[in-house]
């Protein structure tokens, strides 16, 4: 067996989808199309929140922050997963793995805070709709950003470090990107504490994170049912629903791809690694078009873009 340490330049190899090497290029298609629509969708709506000045409310300040996490994420994802489908650029240097470990990972940290930082913004919005302006200032939707961003390196930093201090006896990864258990079932250290540690950042992000939203939306419902209009009801709900919409692409599949991978569930490799590109890829690309349909404001401003006439 070869054991690799870190005296010399390691360098992974990833395999891309165990099982579909042959239909790489193919794949390639869907995942060209959803960087395009995930560019241009949280392009577009960076550049209305930043130039229309009708934008810069507080829900359309953490939408753009939203956004701005998707990119990120998806750039650290699809470049170097391209290159693997179109030329089987396969190698990834061992500080590059952990690089991008760090964004995509950091990035799904800042996502599930700033999705609480939303539901708080639904709360004031349906329970204390008089004092919104006053309790969501421009101030605290740029601490609320900092606390996402503290929250998501503070979490995060450490996976790379541990990986730092264990030996590798195999360096070809089945997975498309360097995922942080693909990479600890590399070792041939002891890694009870790596996988204690992801296991641990995962319940605490998801678990208080889901907690803290259900909290908002238990009360955003007690506050709904007490009201006498319909009209009423279905105002505040829909209100909400672009939210809860995002909540359920963010959640459900990285829960799903992230405890399948721990467990162990019988199901084909190709299968759940396809699964873990998407849980990344989906939200990032339906966010700006289930804001984009739910938001008036920001149909009202592509459509006033697009049918603008030249000068």
């Amino acid at each position: 067996m070869l054991i690799f340490n870190h005296s010399s330049i390691l360098t992974f190899t990833l395999m891309g989808i165990p099982g579909l090497e042959s239909q790489h290029l193919w794949l390639s298609l869907p995942f060209s199309f959803m960087f395009l629509t995930i560019l241009i969708g949280n392009g577009t709506i960076l550049i209305l929140v930043a130039t229309e000045p009708t934008l810069h409310t507080p829900m359309y300040l953490l939408l753009a922050l939203l956004m701005v996490a998707d990119l990120i994420s998806t750039l650290a994802l699809l470049p170097k997963l391209l290159c693997l489908f179109w030329f089987n650029d396969q190698d990834i240097a061992l500080n590059a793995c952990f690089i991008q470990m760090f964004f995509i990972h950091g990035t799904s940290v800042v996502r599930s805070a700033l999705l609480v930082a939303m539901a708080f913004d639904r709360f004031v919005a349906v329970c204390k709709p008089l004092h919104y302006n006053a309790i969501l200032s421009r101030s605290l939707v740029g601490r609320l950003g900092l606390v996402a961003l503290a929250k998501g390196v503070i979490l995060v930093l450490p996976m790379p470090l541990l990986l730092q201090r264990l030996t590798f006896c195999h360096m070809v990864i089945p997975h498309t990107y360097c995922d942080h258990m693909a990479v600890v079932k590399m070792a041939c250290d002891h890694t009870r504490p790596n996988r204690i540690y992801g296991l641990f950042v995962i319940l605490l992000v998801v678990g208080l994170d889901l907690l803290l939203i259900g909290f908002s939306y238990g009360l955003i419902l007690q506050a709904v049912v007490r009201l006498d209009s319909r009209n009423a009801i279905f105002k505040a709900l829909n209100t909400c629903s672009a939210h809860l919409f995002v909540i359920i692409v963010t959640y459900v599949p990285a829960l799903f791809s992230s405890f399948t991978h721990r467990i162990g569930l019988n199901i084909p490799p190709e299968a759940h690694i396809l699964l873990a590109n998407l849980y990344l890829l989906l939200p990032s690309m339906l966010n700006p078009i289930i804001y984009g349909i739910k938001m008036k404001k920001i149909q009202g401003k592509v459509a006033k873009c697009l049918c603008k006439k030249p000068a």
